[in-house]
């Protein structure tokens, strides 16, 4: 092919475009501040403050675990997205929903940032939820992960 001539599209299943892209990345580095959240929380217990009698009586540590795990899974998911895997949008609406419900469960301790990232994880759902994968080009089978009514 002469160079600056039309270029072949790649294999369907490896284009993304605006949505999927954004989710995706909101996805991996939610992941990633989970993650610190989590060993910020396991490794010094006065980062965060005290709470007295709390109904989800989990230690710091319990909770620093708690987001560890979840943290790692969301930034794989959402690497996933990132690499056009179609498969990666119910684990993502999934483990988004686990983030959203962690959160809130985590607001006495970080009441701002618990805010902040079930907003993130409320877009997340959202976005991953309204996405309508569609067929590839005419005579190709496959759906098209870029495909997003976002």
């Amino acid at each position: 092919m002469p160079p600056g001539g039309p270029r072949t599209p790649p294999p369907s299943g490896a284009r993304i475009t605006g949505g999927v892209a954004f989710v995706g990345t909101l996805m991996l580095c939610g992941g990633f501040l989970a993650l610190l959240q989590g060993i910020a929380a396991i490794a010094e217990d006065d980062i965060y403050a005290r709470v007295g009698s709390y109904g989800y009586g989990l230690s710091l540590t319990g909770w620093g675990r708690l987001h560890v795990v979840l943290g790692a899974l969301v930034a794989v998911t959402g690497a996933a997205l990132l690499r056009g895997a179609a498969p990666a949008r119910f684990p993502g609406i999934f483990l988004a929903s686990l983030s959203l419900v962690a959160q809130f469960l985590f607001l006495p301790y970080e009441p701002v940032w618990s805010v902040v990232v079930m907003a993130i994880d409320v877009l997340v759902i959202r976005a991953l939820t309204s996405w309508q994968p569609r067929a590839g080009r005419r005579g190709r089978g496959g759906a098209d992960p870029g495909s997003s009514s976002w």
